[in-house]
Protein backbone atom coordinates (compact mmCIF):
# COMPACT_ATOMS: atom_id res chain seq x y z
CA UNK A 1 0.00 0.00 0.00
CA UNK A 2 1.17 3.44 -0.66
CA UNK A 3 1.00 5.90 2.25
CA UNK A 4 0.65 8.99 0.25
CA UNK A 5 -2.59 7.45 -1.31
CA UNK A 6 -4.20 6.46 1.73
CA UNK A 7 -4.88 3.08 0.69
CA UNK A 8 -6.92 1.21 3.35
CA UNK A 9 -8.46 -1.51 1.42
CA UNK A 10 -11.91 -2.78 3.00
CA UNK A 11 -11.75 -6.88 3.48
CA UNK A 12 -14.69 -7.46 5.73
CA UNK A 13 -17.53 -9.05 3.23
CA UNK A 14 -20.27 -8.41 5.59
CA UNK A 15 -19.41 -4.60 5.74
CA UNK A 16 -19.33 -4.31 1.72
CA UNK A 17 -22.85 -6.31 1.29
CA UNK A 18 -24.11 -3.46 4.14
CA UNK A 19 -22.94 -0.52 2.14
CA UNK A 20 -24.14 -2.38 -1.21
CA UNK A 21 -27.37 -2.83 0.24
CA UNK A 22 -28.12 0.49 1.86
CA UNK A 23 -26.63 2.08 -1.48
CA UNK A 24 -30.02 1.28 -3.27
CA UNK A 25 -28.52 0.67 -6.71
CA UNK A 26 -30.80 0.67 -9.36
CA UNK A 27 -30.14 -1.79 -13.00
CA UNK A 28 -30.32 1.70 -14.57
CA UNK A 29 -27.48 3.41 -12.36
CA UNK A 30 -24.13 4.80 -12.95
CA UNK A 31 -22.10 4.30 -10.21
CA UNK A 32 -18.97 6.49 -9.74
CA UNK A 33 -16.52 4.41 -7.34
CA UNK A 34 -13.33 6.49 -6.08
CA UNK A 35 -10.29 4.38 -4.80
CA UNK A 36 -11.35 1.02 -6.29
CA UNK A 37 -8.27 -0.88 -4.82
CA UNK A 38 -8.05 -4.33 -5.72
CA UNK A 39 -11.87 -4.32 -6.34
CA UNK A 40 -13.70 -5.95 -3.20
CA UNK A 41 -16.60 -2.92 -3.37
CA UNK A 42 -16.50 -2.71 -7.29
CA UNK A 43 -17.28 -6.40 -7.96
CA UNK A 44 -20.48 -5.99 -5.94
CA UNK A 45 -21.04 -2.79 -7.31
CA UNK A 46 -20.96 -4.35 -11.20
CA UNK A 47 -23.53 -6.99 -9.98
CA UNK A 48 -26.18 -4.48 -9.61
CA UNK A 49 -25.64 -1.23 -11.34
CA UNK A 50 -25.97 -0.50 -15.39
CA UNK A 51 -22.22 0.70 -15.49
CA UNK A 52 -19.40 1.39 -12.72
CA UNK A 53 -16.98 4.38 -13.10
CA UNK A 54 -14.33 3.41 -11.21
CA UNK A 55 -11.27 6.53 -10.59
CA UNK A 56 -8.01 4.92 -9.37
CA UNK A 57 -5.15 7.44 -9.40
CA UNK A 58 -2.54 4.43 -8.53
CA UNK A 59 -1.35 2.16 -11.72
CA UNK A 60 -0.53 -0.65 -9.53
CA UNK A 61 -4.12 -0.74 -8.02
CA UNK A 62 -5.51 -0.31 -11.57
CA UNK A 63 -3.98 -2.81 -13.07
CA UNK A 64 -4.72 -5.42 -10.10
CA UNK A 65 -8.13 -4.10 -10.81
CA UNK A 66 -8.07 -5.33 -14.34
CA UNK A 67 -7.00 -8.51 -13.83
CA UNK A 68 -9.44 -8.99 -11.27
CA UNK A 69 -12.73 -7.86 -13.37
CA UNK A 70 -11.56 -9.73 -16.57
CA UNK A 71 -12.53 -13.00 -15.63
CA UNK A 72 -15.82 -11.77 -14.24
CA UNK A 73 -19.69 -11.66 -16.60
CA UNK A 74 -20.05 -8.02 -15.98
CA UNK A 75 -16.62 -6.82 -17.02
CA UNK A 76 -18.10 -5.06 -20.04
CA UNK A 77 -19.93 -2.85 -17.25
CA UNK A 78 -16.87 -1.53 -15.70
CA UNK A 79 -14.81 1.94 -16.90
CA UNK A 80 -11.70 3.01 -15.17
CA UNK A 81 -10.09 6.39 -15.15
CA UNK A 82 -6.33 6.45 -13.93
CA UNK A 83 -5.91 9.90 -12.54
CA UNK A 84 -6.63 12.00 -9.33
CA UNK A 85 -10.25 12.88 -8.61
CA UNK A 86 -9.86 16.27 -7.74
CA UNK A 87 -8.19 17.44 -10.96
CA UNK A 88 -9.90 15.11 -13.46
CA UNK A 89 -13.66 16.19 -15.35
CA UNK A 90 -16.03 13.35 -13.67
CA UNK A 91 -18.20 12.06 -16.33
CA UNK A 92 -22.25 11.53 -15.53
CA UNK A 93 -23.15 9.52 -12.52
CA UNK A 94 -26.52 8.49 -10.67
CA UNK A 95 -24.45 7.53 -7.21
CA UNK A 96 -21.67 7.29 -5.85
CA UNK A 97 -20.32 4.55 -3.32
CA UNK A 98 -16.64 4.55 -2.17
CA UNK A 99 -14.29 4.03 0.27
CA UNK A 100 -12.37 7.14 -0.11
CA UNK A 101 -8.74 8.73 0.60
CA UNK A 102 -9.67 10.23 4.13
CA UNK A 103 -7.04 13.05 3.76
CA UNK A 104 -9.12 14.43 0.66
CA UNK A 105 -12.16 14.01 2.65
CA UNK A 106 -12.95 17.53 2.36
CA UNK A 107 -12.49 18.59 -1.61
CA UNK A 108 -13.82 15.81 -2.50
CA UNK A 109 -17.65 16.24 -0.97
CA UNK A 110 -17.77 19.86 -1.83
CA UNK A 111 -16.49 18.85 -5.61
CA UNK A 112 -18.78 16.23 -5.48
CA UNK A 113 -21.57 18.22 -4.00
CA UNK A 114 -20.97 20.83 -7.12
CA UNK A 115 -21.27 18.39 -9.50
CA UNK A 116 -24.03 18.98 -12.49
CA UNK A 117 -26.59 17.87 -13.02
CA UNK A 118 -26.72 16.37 -9.09
CA UNK A 119 -26.40 13.04 -8.17
CA UNK A 120 -29.55 11.26 -6.48
CA UNK A 121 -27.20 9.96 -3.14
CA UNK A 122 -23.44 8.97 -2.29
CA UNK A 123 -23.00 6.71 0.51
CA UNK A 124 -18.79 7.40 1.52
CA UNK A 125 -16.73 5.90 3.65
CA UNK A 126 -15.29 8.61 6.28
CA UNK A 127 -13.00 9.16 9.42
CA UNK A 128 -15.60 8.97 12.16
CA UNK A 129 -14.35 12.45 13.63
CA UNK A 130 -15.08 13.82 10.03
CA UNK A 131 -18.47 11.75 9.43
CA UNK A 132 -19.59 13.43 13.18
CA UNK A 133 -18.80 16.59 11.85
CA UNK A 134 -20.38 16.14 8.68
CA UNK A 135 -23.55 15.00 10.37
CA UNK A 136 -23.63 17.53 13.77
CA UNK A 137 -26.81 19.46 14.68
CA UNK A 138 -26.21 23.01 16.48
CA UNK A 139 -25.05 22.61 19.57
CA UNK A 140 -23.03 19.48 19.49
CA UNK A 141 -19.68 19.77 19.78
CA UNK A 142 -18.51 18.82 16.55
CA UNK A 143 -20.93 21.38 15.07
CA UNK A 144 -18.70 23.76 12.77
CA UNK A 145 -18.34 25.37 9.46
CA UNK A 146 -17.89 21.77 7.77
CA UNK A 147 -21.41 20.93 9.16
CA UNK A 148 -23.07 24.17 7.89
CA UNK A 149 -21.96 24.40 4.65
CA UNK A 150 -22.73 20.81 4.05
CA UNK A 151 -25.87 20.53 5.28
CA UNK A 152 -26.97 23.74 2.70
CA UNK A 153 -26.17 21.81 0.22
CA UNK A 154 -27.19 18.41 0.82
CA UNK A 155 -29.04 15.96 3.39
CA UNK A 156 -26.59 13.93 5.48
CA UNK A 157 -26.90 11.11 7.77
CA UNK A 158 -24.86 8.68 9.80
CA UNK A 159 -25.39 5.15 8.36
CA UNK A 160 -22.67 2.74 9.50
CA UNK A 161 -19.80 2.39 12.33
CA UNK A 162 -16.65 0.54 10.92
CA UNK A 163 -13.93 -0.91 12.72
CA UNK A 164 -10.23 -0.30 12.15
CA UNK A 165 -10.06 -4.03 11.53
CA UNK A 166 -12.27 -4.24 8.61
CA UNK A 167 -9.59 -2.70 6.60
CA UNK A 168 -5.78 -4.10 5.53
CA UNK A 169 -4.19 -2.35 6.50
CA UNK A 170 -6.07 -1.13 9.23
CA UNK A 171 -5.86 2.57 9.67
CA UNK A 172 -5.09 4.42 12.77
CA UNK A 173 -8.90 6.04 12.83
CA UNK A 174 -12.07 4.62 13.51
CA UNK A 175 -14.48 4.82 10.74
CA UNK A 176 -17.82 5.60 9.33
CA UNK A 177 -20.63 5.21 6.23
CA UNK A 178 -22.29 8.21 5.66
CA UNK A 179 -25.22 9.61 3.35
CA UNK A 180 -25.60 12.49 0.78
CA UNK A 181 -28.52 13.42 -0.86
CA UNK A 182 -27.97 16.78 -2.70
CA UNK A 183 -30.84 18.93 -2.98
CA UNK A 184 -32.25 19.44 -6.50
CA UNK A 185 -32.60 22.06 -7.63
CA UNK A 186 -29.72 23.19 -4.86
CA UNK A 187 -30.66 26.17 -2.52
CA UNK A 188 -30.28 29.85 -4.41
CA UNK A 189 -27.62 30.89 -2.41
CA UNK A 190 -24.33 32.36 -3.66
CA UNK A 191 -22.02 29.82 -2.05
CA UNK A 192 -18.53 31.57 -1.80
CA UNK A 193 -20.58 34.76 -0.43
CA UNK A 194 -22.36 32.15 2.16
CA UNK A 195 -18.86 30.17 2.57
CA UNK A 196 -17.62 33.65 3.29
CA UNK A 197 -19.94 34.30 6.18
CA UNK A 198 -19.82 31.23 8.04
CA UNK A 199 -16.09 30.88 7.77
CA UNK A 200 -16.23 34.36 10.12
CA UNK A 201 -18.35 32.92 12.45
CA UNK A 202 -16.90 30.15 13.13
CA UNK A 203 -13.87 31.63 13.43
CA UNK A 204 -14.34 31.79 17.14
CA UNK A 205 -17.85 29.67 17.21
CA UNK A 206 -18.26 29.83 21.39
CA UNK A 207 -18.01 33.91 21.17
CA UNK A 208 -21.02 36.18 20.47
CA UNK A 209 -21.12 37.52 16.67
CA UNK A 210 -21.76 41.05 18.38
CA UNK A 211 -17.90 40.23 19.51
CA UNK A 212 -16.62 38.19 15.99
CA UNK A 213 -17.99 41.31 14.11
CA UNK A 214 -16.25 44.13 16.01
CA UNK A 215 -12.90 42.57 15.24
CA UNK A 216 -10.45 44.53 13.19
CA UNK A 217 -10.25 41.91 10.47
CA UNK A 218 -14.01 41.76 10.19
CA UNK A 219 -14.21 45.64 9.69
CA UNK A 220 -11.22 45.99 7.48
CA UNK A 221 -13.09 43.04 4.93
CA UNK A 222 -16.67 44.58 5.09
CA UNK A 223 -15.04 48.26 4.60
CA UNK A 224 -13.21 46.83 1.61
CA UNK A 225 -15.94 45.10 -0.16
CA UNK A 226 -18.26 47.88 0.36
CA UNK A 227 -15.71 50.28 -1.07
CA UNK A 228 -15.94 48.27 -4.29
CA UNK A 229 -19.35 48.60 -4.20
CA UNK A 230 -19.52 52.19 -3.70
CA UNK A 231 -17.13 52.52 -6.68
CA UNK A 232 -19.27 50.20 -9.32
CA UNK A 233 -22.46 52.13 -8.11
CA UNK A 234 -20.68 55.72 -7.65
CA UNK A 235 -21.54 56.27 -4.21
CA UNK A 236 -19.51 57.69 -1.45
CA UNK A 237 -17.96 54.39 0.51
CA UNK A 238 -17.70 54.54 4.58
CA UNK A 239 -15.26 55.07 6.77
CA UNK A 240 -14.37 51.82 8.81
CA UNK A 241 -15.60 53.81 12.11
CA UNK A 242 -18.54 54.33 10.27
CA UNK A 243 -18.62 50.56 8.94
CA UNK A 244 -18.42 48.98 12.79
CA UNK A 245 -21.44 51.44 13.89
CA UNK A 246 -23.53 49.96 10.76
CA UNK A 247 -22.23 46.51 11.45
CA UNK A 248 -23.67 46.68 15.40
CA UNK A 249 -26.75 48.14 13.88
CA UNK A 250 -27.14 45.10 12.05
CA UNK A 251 -26.50 42.89 14.58
CA UNK A 252 -28.69 44.30 16.73
CA UNK A 253 -31.99 44.89 14.30
CA UNK A 254 -31.99 41.23 13.62
CA UNK A 255 -31.61 39.92 17.24
CA UNK A 256 -27.81 38.47 16.51
CA UNK A 257 -25.43 40.26 19.11
CA UNK A 258 -25.81 38.10 21.58
CA UNK A 259 -26.18 34.66 19.08
CA UNK A 260 -23.73 32.34 18.93
CA UNK A 261 -22.24 30.17 15.70
CA UNK A 262 -22.27 26.76 17.49
CA UNK A 263 -25.75 27.23 18.35
CA UNK A 264 -27.41 28.62 15.04
CA UNK A 265 -28.95 26.43 12.37
CA UNK A 266 -29.28 27.04 8.59
CA UNK A 267 -31.85 29.57 9.11
CA UNK A 268 -30.13 31.78 11.37
CA UNK A 269 -27.11 32.02 8.96
CA UNK A 270 -29.23 33.06 5.72
CA UNK A 271 -31.37 35.34 7.88
CA UNK A 272 -27.69 37.21 8.99
CA UNK A 273 -26.47 36.67 5.30
CA UNK A 274 -29.58 38.49 4.05
CA UNK A 275 -29.79 41.21 6.35
CA UNK A 276 -26.07 42.54 5.39
CA UNK A 277 -27.08 41.83 1.77
CA UNK A 278 -30.03 43.86 2.32
CA UNK A 279 -27.43 46.81 3.40
CA UNK A 280 -25.05 46.13 0.38
CA UNK A 281 -22.65 44.21 2.31
CA UNK A 282 -20.82 41.72 1.08
CA UNK A 283 -18.57 38.33 2.34
CA UNK A 284 -16.73 38.05 -0.79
Amino acid sequence: MHKKHGQHLLKNPAIISSIVEKAEIKSTDVVLEIGPGTGNLTLRLLELAKKVIAVEVDPRMVAELQKRVASSEHKGKLEVLVGDVLKIDLPYFDLVVANIPYSISSPLTFKLLCHKPPFRSALLMYQREFALRLCANPGDDMYCRLSVNTQLLAKVTHVLKVGKNNFRPPPKVESSVVRIKPYNPPPAVNFSEWDGLVRLCFTRKNKTLGAIFKTSSVTELLTSNYKTFCSLKGQTPLSESEMKDKICSILDENGFSEKRSNKMDLDDFLKLLVAFNKESLHFT
